[in-house]
């Protein structure tokens, strides 16, 4: 059979299989990504072509590959073109979830066979394994094992065909040398332990995509056509839905407008696990910014905010505060990021230096605030992260060494661990006396907001915890890599993808 031939549709599939069932062929169903085909994948299928009569694999599709945002480094079609291709296999189709659960339902094979690598089920941080067992007992078939060679897709594909920088590549192969993924995520356990609180604004951000038309006939401005719009909770929001993530007892402390509030479309957007104080603020609306972006380039062509960004009342202020006192000692990390719109005052300030356990924190320098917002608004802080420019706001020069910037800053706050985010060049981390720079881990860049804000929401607990700056820095930048690949907040971090993707970097 000519190999393009075997690969099916699932639905086709399903009734090729029932018809080979009855004729009591014992069916062998593979899933994976196969995403580099080497020789500890053939052996593989091969010793689960020899457990029955028939074997059918199904191939894990590009929107469900998670082993980083460089990766599939090979399309779907061609993963399956590629497995279809060996002798010992039957049937081919692409998977249409992240896990063959529903597939097994849908192909009811009679044997359901894996690597060696996730016979000990406690191994896999998806949990996949222990839920594509349950699914071929429920049908009466059995889950077994290979014991053939074991190589890494990950590994060869970090090895010989490197997306990232040359720079990057040689940080991880030294990183690699002194750290094991096991060590870096060895933390991701203690995070579940420690009690969370996220504090700042809630930002709503609508995207209009656009078709730039033209000229205006009758003044110079640039006329452009609508052609669709999509909202994402935001701010503070997106922060708190990052740590959520990471399985931990997150509670997230906010204003929202009592002036068109949207609190029904941001509870909508709040991680399970994730607990709202929502606090109201009388004279403004929730925040909104709203960016209009020319479509076929994704360029960003203007930015128009509905906000009120004057200082909050005094009830509202109290209001704030006294959510503070009761929430803030009760926690043992604080974690701070203030856009500068009003929310938090001096007041919100002292409570949280004076009262955190372990705070950390970013004054974001934005088009509302570029110039009076500074990081040292706040006298204290455990562990700061901010961005290259905010750092130069500090030293009122945006040319020079950022190294002495970033001491000063550290006295100044007695904060002894800082990182400043540098974009495509990476982190610049500050810790245990010393610097550290880690490189940017990003395979592709599809949308940049948001990343400042994802980096310091998964790199705070590690700081709280003790992680030495060098891993602080490098799952931040991991943390950045993953939300750079995709537009605005379409979907926050989780702990499976982060684990999944770390592996991969350093296998």
């Amino acid at each position: 059979m000519r190999s393009t031939r075997k690969i099916q549709s699932l639905h086709v599939l399903s009734g090729t299989l029932a018809a080979f069932r009855t004729e009591g062929k014992r069916i062998v169903h593979c899933h994976g990504v196969f995403d580099l085909l080497h020789l500890g994948h053939i052996r593989h299928l091969e010793r689960a072509r020899r457990m029955g009569d028939l074997l059918v694999v199904t191939i894990t599709p590009d929107e469900h590959v998670n082993k980083g945002p460089h990766r599939p480094a090979f399309p779907e079609q061609l993963r399956a073109e590629a497995v279809a291709a060996l002798d010992c296999v039957d049937f081919v189709a692409i998977n249409q979830w992240p896990t063959a659960v529903e597939t097994i339902g849908i192909l009811r094979p009679h044997l359901y066979v894996k690597g060696a690598e996730y016979r000990e089920a406690g191994r896999d941080v998806t949990g996949g394994i222990t839920r594509e067992r349950e699914a071929i007992e429920a049908i009466g078939g059995t889950v077994a094992f290979t014991d053939e060679l074991t190589l890494s897709s990950s590994n060869l594909l970090n090895q010989h065909f490197a997306i990232l920088s040359e720079e990057a590549q040689a940080f991880l192969a030294d990183f690699r040398s002194r750290h094991s993924a096991a060590d870096v995520l060895a933390y991701f356990d203690r995070i579940r332990d420690l009690k969370i609180l996220v504090v700042g604004e809630t930002i709503i951000d609508e995207y209009r995509y656009c078709q730039a038309i033209g000229k205006s006939s009758k003044a110079p401005a640039i006329v452009a056509k609508l052609e669709s719009h999509e909202r994402f909770a935001g701010g503070i929001v997106a922060v708190a839905n990052h740590v959520s993530g990471l399985g931990g007892q997150v509670t997230v402390v906010s204003q929202l407008g009592a002036l068109n509030s949207q609190e029904e479309f941001v509870r909508q957007q709040l991680a399970p696990n994730l607990v709202p104080v929502f606090v109201q603020r009388k004279d403004a609306p929730t925040t909104v910014k709203r960016r209009y972006i020319e479509s076929y380039f994704f360029t960003n062509m203007f930015e128009l905010y509905e906000i009120n960004d004057n200082t909050p009342d005094a009830d509202d202020n109290e209001a704030l505060c006294a959510a503070l006192r009761e929430l803030v000692p009760q926690h043992d990390l604080v974690i701070v990021v203030d856009y500068g719109h009003g929310m938090l005052t001096d007041e919100a300030v002292d409570i949280l230096c004076r009262h955190s356990r372990y705070l950390t924190m970013n004054a974001q320098a934005n088009a509302g605030n570029h110039g009076y917002h500074r990081i040292s608004k706040y006298p204290r802080a455990d562990y700061v992260c901010a961005a290259e420019h905010e750092i130069f706001m500090e030293a009122r020069n945006w040319r020079g060494d950022l190294h002495p910037v970033v001491l000063d800053v550290a006295k100044r706050l007695s904060c002894p661990r800082v990182v400043v985010t540098c974009g495509k060049r990476g982190a610049l981390c500050y810790g245990e006396e010393a610097f550290v720079e880690v490189p940017a881990l990003a395979g592709k860049v599809v949308d940049r907001v948001g990343a400042g804000d994802a980096f310091l929401a998964i790199s705070a607990p590690y700081a709280a915890l003790g992680a030495p700056m060098e891993l602080v820095g490098f799952v931040g930048n991991v943390a950045g890599a993953e939300a750079v690949s995709i537009v605005g907040h379409r979907s926050y971090l989780r702990r499976e993808g982060l684990v999944k993707h770390v592996q991969a970097l350093l296998v």
